[in-house]
Parts: C-alpha cells; structure tokens; sequence
C-alpha cells in the first residue's frame, strides 16, 4: 500500500527530472574542474548520452540507482507492492540500457557508467572520472 494518496504521488512522479538531474550536474562540474570539455544529451548518439566527451569518443551515462538497477546497491530495492509493473518497467530500463552501450560500442565510442551514489562522494567521484578518462 502506498503512505501517499494518488494526488500526491502523481505530484511526487511529475517532479522526476531525466535530465540536468542533481547527480548529473554533480559529474559535469567535476569533468569541468578535471579540464574536460564536453556536449550533454547528444540525440544523433543512441542512448542520447547524458555527457559525451567527443575529443575522446567517450559517453558517459549518469543513472539513478533505483530506475536502472544499480546491482548490490540499497538505494535499488524493488517496491513491494504493484511488484509486476515495477518489474517490467525497470526491467525494460535495464534492456534499453544495455542496447545504448552495446550500440555505441559497435560505432567506437567508449561508454562509463556513473551511479548516483557515487556521485555522494566528491573525492570517489573524481578518482572514478580519472581513471576513465586519460589526463588533459
């Protein structure tokens, strides 16, 4: 059963941003003080990566931990109740996921992933990024 009436959880759900998310913004301002330049949401790259790094064909995806299936992270847990929606609709998250990376793979593109919870971690985040990326 959920704690909220329906009014309220459509309100709460309207508020869930795809894009310039806290997480997001988090990855850009380390890469910028890292030195790196990059293009957000490129739409002609498959996945429409949240962060790509042209001059090094590298995409980054920022993904939530609980909407793409953070493996081993608490923040992922499934909900309990309506459990056959949520797990077609994470699910299928999951596979558009993996089509993204496997595409952009095919066209040379190195693909990274950056999960929200390490985005909590300045300096994790900035160890992460710099062993993805080669020194500027």
């Amino acid at each position: 059963m959920d704690v909220f009436n329906k009014a309220k959880r459509r309100q709460i759900m309207s508020n869930v941003r795809n894009r310039n998310t806290t997480p997001e913004k988090q990855v850009r301002s380390c890469l910028h003080k890292m030195g790196y330049r990059f293009r957000l949401h490129r739409k002609d790259l498959p996945g429409t990566p949240d962060i790509v790094l042209p001059k090094y064909r590298t995409a980054v995806f920022v993904h939530g931990c609980f909407w793409h299936g953070h493996p081993g992270c608490k923040r992922a847990k499934r909900p309990s109740t309506q459990i056959e929606f949520w797990n077609r609709k994470l699910n299928k998250n999951i596979e558009r996921d993996l089509k993204a990376r496997r595409n952009l793979k095919l066209l040379g593109w190195k693909v990274f992933i950056v999960w929200e919870c390490e985005t909590r971690n300045a300096d994790f985040l900035r160890t992460k990024l710099s062993s993805m990326l080669p020194l500027v």
